[in-house]
């Protein structure tokens, strides 16, 4: 039958789709290839790479010896008790602005080329080929490696500041350097095109001081960031005695020292040899001596510790000044930087208004030049208007005069000049131009 072999074509079962393409390199007859818009995993997603262990340089505080160590966001973060936000300042895939933080147990620092953490022990230099990094390292470890053979030679040093302080000082210097030496190279380039500007005009002149001043914008940006950053410091006493760690170090070390239960003035207790006991309850009515011993330690432990309270409150005071000289000194320094670019940037302002003066002044010549040829195109029209009327098909007697033609000329010439006479005497009495 006819419809047969449509019904064993319907019930007929699917053929099986073919395996898929593989990528396996066992099989031989399919080349190894990439998949099209397939992206690579390494690649995928930049701030996972950037996630792994980087590269950093430690400086010892005793020694300045340094060593590099690869550590890891997480690592960095026990190891000096930060924050994971503090850590996003120095991450190199990302531009932030210049900023010093002072946390518990260490000090943030992200001035231009300079991205470290210093801690009361070491400071944590994030590696980088950067001249002015290296330059920042070995200065580090020559002022240390002085200072350490100093002290062993017992010679006092001239250095009485902190080890952070010190090392803050060096980053600062660094940073006030690099962006002194690039406002100077600014300088140096900004004024011979000035000059050449002002005496010719042109557009390729134009184009370069326009790079010029997209430079020195962003030039002075970086440094009013860095002057406010260190005014900010300057003006709140908290952030300045946060970023004091040796003291809290030494204020730790001593804490810890009073809580010991091994404290010798605490110790009133019967040891093996006599005594009476920390744990051991003592009567007041049979042993009145022993109270009075343990109210006597007592009150030697709160005096100790009033003690030590008052003269960590008066190094900490004397420190912040300290550390306030040490701001406002670059401060003077980063301030003079940005003076420097304002009086550039001035100079570039009187620059463009000068040139808008010369440019007003040209196109005021051509007006008053466009009013001239205008005047003279009226006169002129008066000759084509007396050559019209003469021009016209009729009869008269002046035809047949031989002198009239002379005559109408020159009655015609005298009217022109007398009413282009008039209009420059009426310019100049209105100081539409300069006769």
């Amino acid at each position: 039958m006819a419809g047969e072999p449509l019904l064993r074509r319907i019930n007929q079962p699917y053929p099986h789709p073919p395996p898929p393409l593989t990528t396996s390199s066992s099989s031989p007859s399919l080349p190894s290839r990439r998949l099209l818009f397939q992206s690579n995993p390494a690649t995928l997603n930049p701030k996972k790479r950037a996630a792994g262990p980087r590269s950093w340089i430690r400086v010892d505080a005793l020694t300045g010896a340094s060593s590099s160590i690869e550590a890891d966001k997480i690592s960095i973060m026990r190891r000096c008790d930060l924050p994971a936000r503090d850590l996003r300042l120095l991450d190199p895939l990302f531009v932030y602005p210049s900023a010093i933080l002072g946390r518990e147990k260490a000090i943030v620092v992200n001035l231009e080329q300079i991205r470290c953490i210093i801690t009361a022990d070491e400071v944590l230099v994030l590696n980088s080929l950067d001249s002015y990094v290296m330059q920042y390292t070995v200065e580090l470890q020559r002022r240390l490696a002085a200072e350490a053979e100093a002290e062993t030679a017992g010679a006092q040093s001239q250095d009485h500041l902190p080890f952070e302080f010190r090392a803050l000082e060096l980053a600062l210097e660094a940073a006030c350097s690099y962006l002194d030496a690039q406002a100077a190279e600014l300088e140096i380039e900004a004024y011979p095109l000035l000059d050449e500007l002002t005496s010719k005009i042109s557009t390729l002149n134009l184009e370069r001081v326009r790079r010029l001043k997209s430079r020195l914008v962003a030039l002075t940006r970086r440094v009013q960031k860095v002057r406010d950053e260190v005014e900010q410091l300057m003006d709140d006493d908290g952030d300045m005695a946060e970023m004091y760690l040796t003291e809290k170090k030494r204020r730790a070390l001593e804490t810890s020292s009073y809580g010991d239960p091994n404290n010798s003035l605490l110790n009133y207790g019967p040891t093996p040899g006599g005594g009476i006991s920390v744990s051991a309850p003592v009567s007041p009515v049979s042993s009145p001596p022993d109270s009075h011993k343990l109210d006597k330690a007592l009150s030697l432990v709160r005096s100790s510790r009033q003690d030590s309270s008052i003269r960590s409150s008066e190094n900490s005071t004397e420190h912040i000044e300290e550390l306030e000289m040490l701001l406002e000194a670059y401060f003077v320094v980063i301030d003079s930087t940005l003076n420097k670019l304002t009086s550039l940037k001035e100079y570039i302002d009187d620059t463009e208004d000068f040139i808008n003066i010369q440019l007003d002044n040209v196109r005021n010549q051509l007006i008053q030049f466009e009013l001239l040829l205008t005047t003279a195109t009226f006169v002129v029209a008066i000759f084509g208007v007396i050559a019209g009327i003469f021009g016209m098909n009729f009869e008269i007697s002046l035809f047949d005069r031989p002198e009239a033609f002379n005559w109408v000329l020159i009655i015609t010439g005298f009217c022109g000049v007398s009413i282009f006479c008039f209009f420059l005497w009426f310019f100049k009495y209105k100081r539409l131009m300069p006769l």
